[in-house]
């Protein structure tokens, strides 16, 4: 009987009226439009990088490569130091994401709780923010302590942004309830086996979200790179690709522009073009891929985390 009523008086869903479906057809339009204009660039940089060199420098390559040549990625494999960098870089990324989730994590944390001095500890975090020692002082204080030309120096600076620590603390206050700590006390729990057996197990959503945010800026990072590595065996892949795009189109032996040297120093240009958008391919691809695998968890975590609390 309940059902029967139930059906009788259910209200129709509601209809689209032409309005609603032109609305609807103009949005979805814009939004492919602006997808193809972001999603162009970066598949003209890929066709062009296996292209002919000489129709890319003519603008010839617009929507699929011709002419396949890895001239690029030839002269970007042939640099000796490429690939010991990029192991470089990957051990950087791995260790240093590692090593600033958990501080960020710890420090997100503490944060969370109620404790004598708080404020003044926060407000020391915040002032960072916009505050720093500069370049000078920074790079003296990393010589003194024997980090200049460690590749330490690589995995532990910039290990923590407040920034996300604020993000981190943000959401462990607004989506693990207190009423947990407690039932956690009562079994006997300590500090730290609470953080490690109860916090970091539902923060799944915002170290995913963290390790994004500092898996990409340690991949990224080439400036620590120039400033405090001299050794080439220990620099990351970024400041070396930057030391390779550089030498690439300059070649201080073809000074004189006559004859078949002219043609060489042309043939040397164009490969530095292509090496130039094989480089945006080996750097970004990695990025993509680590975007693409955390991106179920990262909406919601930003989301979660930027809430005010």
């Amino acid at each position: 009987m309940a059902s029967t009523v139930y059906t009788k008086y259910k209200l129709d869903p509601m209809r689209e009226v032409w309005q609603d479906r032109a609305f609807n057809g103009i949005a979805l339009f814009l939004v492919i439009l602006i997808l193809l204009l972001m999603l162009y660039p970066l598949y003209l940089i890929v066709i062009s990088s296996f292209s002919n060199p000489e129709l890319v420098a003519l603008g010839e390559v617009t929507l699929y490569p011709k002419k396949i040549s890895p001239v690029g990625y030839e002269a970007l494999l042939s640099y000796n130091a490429l690939w010991k960098s990029y192991l470089n870089s990957i051990i950087y990324t791995i260790v240093g994401t590692s090593i600033s989730i958990a501080v960020t994590m710890g420090a997100a944390f503490t944060l969370s709780r109620n404790f004598p001095g708080k404020k003044i500890i926060t407000f020391l975090f915040v002032f960072t923010m916009f505050f720093s020692g500069g370049l000078i002082p920074t790079f003296m204080a990393m010589r003194n302590i024997g980090l200049y030309n460690n590749p330490w120096i690589c995995i532990l600076m910039g290990s923590v942004s407040v920034w996300n620590v604020m993000v981190a603390r943000t959401y462990i206050k607004s989506t693990i309830p207190e009423t947990l700590y407690e039932a956690a006390v009562l079994d006997g729990a300590s500090y730290w086996r609470y953080f490690i057996h109860v916090v970091l197990p539902l923060s799944g959503t915002i170290i995913a979200v963290l390790s994004v945010y500092y898996g990409v800026g340690k991949w990224n990072d080439y400036w620590t790179g120039l400033v405090y590595i001299a050794k080439e065996q220990f620099m990351p892949l970024q400041t070396v690709l930057r030391r390779l795009l550089a030498t690439l189109g300059t070649n201080t032996d073809l000074v004189n522009m006559s004859g078949d040297i002219s043609e060489a120093w042309i043939i040397r240009m164009q490969r530095a073009e292509l090496a130039k958008y094989g480089i945006i391919v080996i750097t970004t691809a990695p990025a993509v891929v680590l975007y693409l695998c955390m991106q179920k968890f990262f909406v919601k975590g930003v989301m979660i985390g930027s809430i005010k609390g």
